[in-house]
């Protein structure tokens, strides 16, 4: 069973940075694309950023283009979010998914509990 942890989440003020980081029980972490994603209040679930199994690949969101990278370490298997330039529109939880297959949306099929990203202007 796939386990993801999040953390890294809390309270910036706008145009600050925040480093979200997803440890993941998978003992094949590195067949796995990994993905994060996130919901606003009254709003559905968006895709924010995703990475291949390698590594090799990344895809972001049109929202985050530019301010965010998703990168993972596959000795400590995690995925980590680096969010610069954060806007009161970045306020969501945060949700770490993994794949198994590939990197739509659609092929996400684990999750995490999430973590609270709030930006104050």
């Amino acid at each position: 069973q796939v386990q993801l942890v999040e953390s890294g989440g809390g309270l910036v003020q706008a145009g600050g940075s925040l480093r979200l980081s997803c440890a993941a029980s998978l003992r094949t972490f590195s067949r796995y694309a990994m993905g994060w994603f996130r919901q606003a209040p009254g709003k559905e679930r968006d895709f924010v950023a995703a990475i291949s199994s390698s590594g090799g690949s990344t895809y972001y969101g049109d929202s985050v283009k530019g301010r965010f990278t998703i990168s993972r370490d596959i000795a400590k298997n995690t995925v980590y979010l680096q969010m610069n330039s954060l806007k009161p529109e970045d306020t969501a939880v945060y949700y770490c998914a993994a794949s198994s297959s590939g990197v739509y949306t659609g092929d996400f099929a684990s999750w995490g509990q999430g973590t609270q990203v709030t930006v104050s202007s």
